[in-house]
């Protein structure tokens, strides 16, 4: 994988918003590979979340900055489809489908699917 795919697949290590209704999200992902810095992404993204008491969906989308750690950065898009549900007190299980725009090259997608147990 290159280092702008691995720099594209940072920017898909985060959360979604926490609050119902519209947000603003800006937000740096920088990659590495092993101690290589491979680049970053910034985002700055405009979106809605809707509150449905046990369960959450949203969206968001707006432009990427890509900053790979060598070669000429670029503008693309980012966005991400989410939702959650409370299945207990305890338990939610939460899903995301991201994308960012890539240059003369496919998109790169990222789906990401968890459970998780408060104590």
């Amino acid at each position: 994988m290159s280092k702008i795919g691995l720099a594209a697949a940072a920017a898909f290590i985060s959360g979604s918003a926490a609050m119902a209704g519209p947000y603003v999200n800006v937000e740096n992902n920088s990659g590495f590979v092993g101690s290589d810095y491979a680049g970053s992404v910034l985002d700055a993204a405009i979106g809605y979340s809707i509150d449905f008491g046990d369960s959450t969906v949203g969206a968001q989308v707006g432009p990427a900055f890509v900053n790979p750690d060598e070669g000429d950065g670029s503008t693309q898009i980012s966005g991400k489809v989410y939702g959650d549900v409370d299945l207990s007190e305890k338990v939610n299980l939460y899903g995301e489908l991201a994308l960012l725009t890539v240059d003369d090259e496919d998109n790169a997608y990222n789906l990401k699917a968890g459970v998780t147990w408060n104590f």
